[in-house]
């Protein structure tokens, strides 16, 4: 048994290894981005919704204690208020965690919460971020982040941007950015986090995801642009539940970043299929919204889920197999993270909400202390894209070309209740107990057999 000395010489060479580790995986990313001794590698994170926070924090935590070699930051619009009664709910939590508590007394900032507590103060988002306080997640308290809200002064020396915006914001904030980089010599390297895609259909329908955003909105070779998903919950990934994830791109970045950001608790590994995995992110918002009310109107009856996650899978394997010749399969973390989305997230909230009337549809998909649901406009893109009859498909019992939604019960249910709003929550349940509908089976042959691959829907991603 070791005596108190030997405790603390161990903790003290166990703490010395695991630093020293840290810094040798930052001295080598560092290296591969060209940084010189004294110049700081500067990360930045753009948006500050709950997984763009905690992916901020992670890197803070592991890395900020290293100030000479890296900057993190993150940037978030100024001017949120803060309602009285997420005031009074953040008070509780501080009040309930001895540590948080502590802290907020040591940099002298626990004052402003009982004033605010009090009526007598207006918090706002940036300002209580700053304390580790993410607005759309309040009852998981982070570490203090160093917050900027001029994106200018934010991004404009970034060497590494994590992208933590809804992809309804991405491009229009990223059409800002690029003013800002016109001088730049060198292109920063950017990982999106965004789950959701858009539709364009002129001059042909095609969807355009985030990662595309991106590279249209700023000219950055699209080899520096990567998309990092997975199985996760942001409250529970901060608060160390083991996770996984995958980050999609170029070998050139996504090798290094995958080393770079794996930690005990969450392990990175990489792909080079950036397509596949950014579609199924937005696709599973799609079906976590179906599945949430499927969850609600049957009182979590598990076969009423397990019949739902048979029929959604299967459309989204097809829907994938339109957009790639050779998509990843719906296996392992793809799955995954599907089942998660499924599960447990806030479309799934969203969804339950809806069907038993305790939120509205005219209440929009920006919802309170949980942020943008970005499912609503997927489906919206996903329907609209797939519906044009110039991208027709051949029904495999009709024999006559239709649009491939018409292979989509599902989506098509989910487009009828969220966003023409001519059927209710009802209706998701009355769909998948159609007498008329194929076994998922089926679609996923149809999908496998590549008859439906439509080069055309990825747009400039071909």
């Amino acid at each position: 048994m070791m005596g108190t000395a030997e405790v603390g010489a161990h903790n003290v060479h166990s703490n010395g290894s695991v630093n020293g580790a840290l810094e040798g995986k930052l001295d080598e990313l560092r290296l591969i981005l060209g940084k010189a001794e004294g110049d700081p590698l500067r990360i930045v994170g753009v948006g500050a919704g709950a997984w763009g926070s905690v992916f901020i924090a992670m890197l803070q935590d592991c890395y900020g204690h290293l100030r000479d070699k890296v900057l993190i930051r993150i940037w978030r619009r100024h001017g949120r208020a803060v309602d009285r009664a997420t005031a009074e709910h953040l008070f509780e939590v501080i009040n309930s965690r001895e540590d948080v508590l502590r802290r907020l007394i040591r940099r002298c900032a626990y004052l402003k919460y009982v004033e605010a507590r009090l009526g007598d103060r207006t918090l706002y988002a940036d300002e209580i971020l700053k304390d580790g306080f993410c607005l759309n997640m309040i009852d998981t308290p982070l570490c203090p982040l160093k917050v900027v809200t001029n994106l200018q002064e934010a991004i404009w020396d970034a060497d590494i941007v994590v992208n933590g915006l809804p992809s309804t914001e991405t491009q229009d904030v990223f059409e800002e950015i690029r003013q800002y980089w016109k001088e730049r010599l060198a292109a920063p390297v950017i990982i999106s986090l965004a789950k959701g895609i858009e539709a364009e259909l002129d001059p042909v329908p095609h969807i355009v995801t985030p990662t595309e955003m991106i590279h249209r909105a700023t000219g950055v070779p699209v080899e520096n642009i990567l998309y990092l998903g997975g199985p996760n919950i942001a409250s529970e990934i901060y608060n160390k539940e083991y996770a996984n994830a995958r980050i999609c791109g170029a070998e050139k970045w996504r090798k290094p970043l995958a080393k770079f950001l794996r930690q005990p608790h969450f392990i990175v590994w990489d792909n080079v299929d950036l397509v596949t995995h950014e579609v199924m992110g937005g696709l599973k918002n799609v079906y976590a919204i179906g599945a949430g009310m499927v969850a609600a109107l049957t009182n979590e009856s598990a076969t009423s889920k397990a019949v739902y996650f048979a029929h959604c899978t299967s459309e989204m394997v097809f829907i994938t197999h339109l957009l790639a010749k050779e998509p990843e399969k719906l296996a392992g973390p793809l799955l995954a993270d599907t089942y998660v989305t499924l599960l447990k997230g806030r479309n799934a909230w969203y969804g339950q909400k809806l069907a038993k009337g305790e939120l509205s549809l005219e209440m929009g998909d920006n919802i309170k202390g949980r942020g943008m649901i970005q499912g609503v406009s997927a489906v919206k893109a996903f329907y609209e894209l797939l519906s044009q009859s110039s991208i027709s498909v051949l029904h495999p019992d009709e024999k006559k070309p239709v649009a491939p939604v018409e292979l989509c019960p599902i989506l098509k249910t989910l487009y009828s209740i969220l966003i023409t709003r001519d059927a209710p929550s009802q209706a998701i349940l009355q769909a998948l107990r159609d007498e008329t509908m194929n076994d998922p089976r089926e679609r996923i042959e149809i999908a496998h057999s590549h008859a439906f691959y439509i080069p055309s829907l990825l747009g400039h991603q071909q």
